[in-house]
């Protein structure tokens, strides 16, 4: 059994411990000297997902396009031991733990959801589209508990996972390319710029549709939460290195907004500015500011309330991917590897594909007034 064995480090530290990876990585790769994850997948990154807040330690999976989803427990020291891996047919574009941390559900272009049993290793599908699945997340209610998925087929399903038909299936009016779920909150954003925001109480339904405030395809959304920690909101991404602050219920007009990020700083020699897909965004568990990735290949934290950017990364060897935090926002996990950004004329197989682990909890305080 995968998480039958004790733990051998102590559980009353939280930290995670200090800088000095030891790896033969050149710095070239390693920029910002994080800890590098051992054995990488073998293409492309799609999706990391952390371990909940059930489990004591903390495991990390990714989700990447050698059709393999892998797992491994980070230690207090930085270290990662790699714990299993499942394969599906098709390249993996989204993972999602159960709240108890017993089983991991993986969404592939090969059309299909499997749910993978980390006690005994096994897998077994759960849930099938017409076309790949791009999203998967798990839903915790007080009534019912299900998973979401949503699918390049026009079509956002909702599965009891015992049973092989699901509970509900929606019409969306294009292809799923985003979604996020903090309950009792769900936002999808598809092609053609529709973001589709739903509430989960009694039983999943349509709350509204939004017309999105970025002009370009999105590429990621994240829900944020309010003072009152209460899902109130959402980040937007889009191919054109902006993101959208949107409230669900704005008290002010002006509290949504749109950002520049993951731009060249000062431009080309030739006047213009590069501007960089952004990747992933993900909120801060506790301090409930952001990370943005992307297509330049830096990370920055963000202050949205003070509408700040707190750091910015150095640029790695190629796009990040995809990003991470551990569910109480001591670690940032980032994983560097080719987007497609560029075409397959840019890819340079030489470049291997890495994820760095980094201790995040200062840099992500949002900063006094």
């Amino acid at each position: 059994m995968m998480f039958s064995a004790p733990s051998t480090f102590g559980t009353t530290s939280t930290g995670f411990g200090g800088f000095g990876n030891t790896s033969t990585t050149p710095a070239t790769a390693n920029p910002m000297k994080d800890f590098e994850v051992i054995n990488p997948p073998d293409d492309s990154v799609q999706c990391l997902e952390f371990s909940p807040a059930a489990l004591q330690q903390d495991f990390l999976v990714a989700g990447s396009w050698d059709n393999n989803v892998r797992c491994w427990e980070v230690q207090r020291d930085g270290k990662t031991v790699g714990k299993a891996q499942q394969t599906m047919g098709g390249p993996v574009l989204d993972v999602a733990w159960q709240d108890d941390g017993t089983k991991v559900y993986m969404a592939s272009a090969d059309k299909s959801v499997h749910c993978w049993d980390l006690g005994s290793n096994q897998k077994v599908q759960v849930a099938a589209h017409d076309a790949p699945v791009k999203t998967v997340h798990w839903i915790k209610a007080p009534t019912y508990s299900c998973i979401m998925t949503g699918s390049w087929d026009k079509t956002l399903k909702f599965w009891d996972t015992r049973s092989p038909n699901p509970i509900m299936s929606m019409q969306l009016p294009e292809r799923v390319y985003c979604a996020d779920v903090d309950y009792p909150m769900a936002v999808v954003g598809t092609a053609n710029r529709n973001i589709i925001v739903y509430w989960l109480e009694q039983q999943p339904q349509e709350c509204k549709q939004i017309e999105s405030p970025l002009k370009y395809q999105h590429r990621c959304v994240s829900i944020f939460r309010d003072k009152k920690n209460t899902p109130a909101g959402f980040a937007l991404g889009s191919v054109e290195g902006r993101v959208a602050i949107q409230y669900i219920n704005a008290p002010n007009p002006r509290d949504n907004f749109t950002f520049k990020c993951h731009r060249s700083a000062n431009g080309t020699p030739n006047g213009f500015q590069e501007i960089y897909a952004v990747n992933d965004i993900k909120f801060h568990p506790t301090h409930g500011t952001l990370a943005t990735v992307g297509s330049d290949g830096r990370f920055s934290f963000w202050d949205k309330d003070a509408r700040t950017k707190l750091k910015n990364s150095e640029a790695m060897e190629q796009s990040i991917s995809c990003c991470a935090f551990n569910n109480n926002g001591q670690i940032f996990a980032y994983a560097v590897s080719y987007d497609w950004s560029k075409g397959h004329e840019s890819y340079n197989p030489q470049k291997k594909n890495y994820i760095f682990l980094r201790p995040c909890v200062d840099e992500l305080k949002p900063r006094t007034r």
